[in-house]
């Protein structure tokens, strides 16, 4: 048994009435929690269930579901809801998943799989079945799989260990003074490594309330849709004080509290990471008395490796390491990190042998006090203000297998959509306005909602090796296509507020 599992035992025993989660509408003591867990638990072992995939809206099932896995010594897989149908197919392949859990008909439809659904104990969510053996392809000791949103359009697996997920959430638990009074508000997907595991494992190991509302109710809607009031409505509603946000949810609420919107009296603690935050932001923030903490993780280190805190804060870096963590910075300031390390790739019986070290593919320094400043990512990969993983490569890949697109750049490093430079290539006949129009909704129905293009502009000139603009075998030179047309970018951002 692990050390998350004691402590749920211990809060049932010693504060059996203590309100462990509620979606709003119905609430769970930690009696109650732990006997619906063990009770699921037991269903899935008799089930035979290998490895559950977990498709759901964010609830009392969801968190349910995930922790019974981990008790049955089951592997889980959740699943994003903003993930396109085939990345989720590819999930579901890559793997290997035997059982998959839904709470509606697209992924029993999509999955397609002969079995009948069967009812799950508890609630109206069905389980369906995989026939067939699993292939084992996955690294011993994996517990959780879980998919970034990308860099390509077939995101990798990253396989986790319960201890290794346990060991980030106590380091948060520590990091955050986390209480027992505490409630914490799930305003991210339940699917996301951060909201699973310091919005749901580390409240539990301190005896904390979760409050998981759907999605819809903390204003969330797929991947970079924002209803504003009705976010800082669940803040107030439900006395949260604490929850985790993407910087793009803080520009939302800072931008509303200097409109005039209260500020949530219960907040003692917002954590902000899954893109760079800028200084700016951070300032407004304090200016209007927002506890935000600004940090910084990665899949591949059971997410959280540094933290600003209460008691240690500089705004501009991502804070100190975790206690449970080393760092060490390669010849080119790539940040490497040790500790609670992943065990490789689905497909993968391990991950690349440097000593328990992994390459982050971030930039970074320490500065004389310990805290980590990231000066930049290593490739081209950028991060959107939701937290979304984008390689420019694949949605540019998609524009242009249109004939009209010769050349595109794109580009959303901590932006809320995407921008293209697109170079058009004349066509007989063709009115290239509308052509190129159309190409990029077509393009854009290929792609999940955080990888589309929302605005794009003409190139000035075609892209070519003299211009510098590209390389002599046709790649894109990002820096020189943003240093030429960065203005014009934010031009596009600022013509549209939403």
């Amino acid at each position: 048994m692990n050390t998350l599992f004691e402590a749920l035992q211990q809060h049932a025993r010693e504060r059996p009435q203590q309100i462990a989660l509620t979606d709003g509408k119905r609430e769970l003591s930690y009696a109650e929690l732990l006997d619906e867990v063990e009770k699921l638990a037991a269903q899935l072992r008799f089930l035979y269930v290998d490895t559950l995939a977990l498709y759901a809206d964010n609830g009392i099932g969801w968190v349910i579901s995930d922790l019974a896995a981990m008790s049955a010594g089951i592997r889980c897989v959740p699943l994003p809801r903003f993930f396109s149908d085939a990345q989720l197919l590819h999930a579901l392949r890559d793997s290997d998943a035997d059982a998959l859990l839904a709470d509606d008909e697209r992924m029993l439809e999509l999955c397609d799989w002969d079995s009948e659904p069967q009812a799950i104990c508890g609630c109206s969510w069905k389980l369906v079945r995989r026939s067939g053996n699993a292939s084992r392809r996955l690294p011993p000791h994996t517990q959780k799989i879980t998919y970034t949103s990308g860099t390509t359009g077939d995101p990798k697996g990253v396989c986790l260990s319960a201890d290794s997920q346990i060991a980030v959430a106590r380091s948060l638990m520590q990091a955050s003074g986390a209480q027992a009074q505490d409630r914490h508000l799930c305003v991210l997907p339940l699917s996301t490594l951060l909201e699973n595991i310091g919005g749901v494992y580390a409240p539990l190991l301190v005896g904390a309330t979760i409050v998981a509302l759907p999605q819809a109710e903390v204003g969330m809607g797929g991947a970079a849709q924002l209803d504003v009031p009705r976010l800082l409505g669940a803040l107030h509603a439900t006395r949260a004080t604490t929850a985790i946000l993407v910087p793009q949810l803080l520009m939302a609420l800072v931008t509303a509290g200097e409109m005039g919107a209260p500020r949530p009296p219960s907040l003692r603690f917002i954590a902000v990471g899954g893109a760079p935050v800028s200084r700016q932001l951070l300032e407004r923030a304090q200016r209007l008395g927002l506890p935000v903490y600004e940090g910084y993780g990665l899949s591949e280190s059971s997410s959280v490796v540094a933290l600003n805190t209460a008691q240690a804060q500089r705004v501009g870096s991502v804070g100190k390491p975790l206690p449970h963590l080393q760092l060490r910075f390669a010849d080119d300031g790539e940040v490497w990190v040790r500790g609670s390390g992943f065990l490789g790739y689905c497909g993968q019986t391990a991950p690349d042998a440097n000593d328990g070290w992994i390459a982050t593919g971030d930039l970074g320094h320490l500065d004389a006090d310990g805290y980590l400043h990231l000066d930049g990512r290593k490739k081209s990969q950028f991060i959107t203000a939701f937290g979304r993983n984008v390689a420019p490569e694949w949605v540019e890949r998609e524009l242009t297998q249109h004939a009209v697109i010769a050349h595109a750049a794109v580009f959303g490093e901590a932006r809320p959509w995407n921008v293209a430079i697109i170079v058009a290539r004349p066509l007989p006949g063709v009115d290239v306005q509308a052509a190129i129009t159309a190409a990029v909704a077509a393009a854009n129905r290929e792609l999940p909602d955080y990888a589309r293009i929302r605005r794009w502009l003409f190139a000035d000139e075609p892209f070519t090796a003299a211009s510098g603009l590209i390389t002599a075998n046709g790649r894109i030179r990002r820096a020189e296509v943003l240093a030429r047309y960065g203005e014009r970018l934010d031009h596009l951002y600022m013509e549209t507020s939403t």
